[in-house]
């Protein structure tokens, strides 16, 4: 699956009863992951065991692929940050509805890819420990540059601010040219000019 080596690959179902049973899930989450979730399948475990190559890295053992066969393609991202905080592992996140597959992953928040044919889809490993390979799953799939010699959580903490400084910029911007008094219309502007010396 993925393009990963064949050595990586497993099938282990992960049922849906079991995860309500072991971790206490209200009926309300339980309904809403049910709404969603068809199937939890570990596809592909990434290690040093099943890629003799690649080394162990300081907080990164193992990264496994967990394919999500969903019953509808606009599922609620909630359900996919809950089972990452309820499974404390590296995991990929192999979204499938039909024949369209989406990758996501849980690093301080959840980033998603865009869907592609499943054949399409493929996952590159780059690095030369898991630590590493890990990081360019992430900065690939979310499409992140690291720049400034930033960590991998400080360039999404810097990437998220700017991405609300320019939501900012927008609202502002539709609320001056609505507004019909001259001096308010100012006062926008000026808020508007101070946040993009921010930005």
């Amino acid at each position: 699956m993925l393009g990963l080596p064949a050595s990586t690959e497993i099938s282990k179902q992960l049922p849906k009863k079991a995860i309500y049973a072991k971790f206490d899930l209200k009926s309300a989450q339980r309904d809403q992951f049910d709404a969603d979730i068809s199937k939890l399948t570990i596809v592909n475990a990434i290690s040093s065991t099943t890629i003799p190559a690649l080394q162990k890295g300081e907080t990164v053992e193992c990264i496994y692929v967990i394919d999500v066969a969903l019953k509808r393609p606009d599922y609620d991202p909630k359900n996919i940050q809950l089972l990452s905080k309820l499974i404390p592992q590296n995991i990929i996140f192999a979204m499938r509805y039909e024949d369209k597959v989406q990758l996501a992953v849980y690093h301080t928040k959840l980033i998603s890819g865009c869907w592609a044919k499943a054949e399409d889809y493929q996952i590159e490993l780059k690095g030369l420990n898991l630590d590493k390979v890990w990081e360019s799953l992430i900065t690939d799939l979310g499409e992140i540059t690291i720049v400034d010699g930033n960590s991998l959580d400080e360039q999404i903490a810097v990437d998220e601010a700017k991405t609300k400084l320019a939501k900012q910029i927008e609202d502002l911007e539709k609320k001056a040219r609505a507004e019909k008094q001259p001096r308010k219309r100012l006062e926008y502007f000026e808020k508007i000019k101070l946040l993009r010396l921010r930005l």
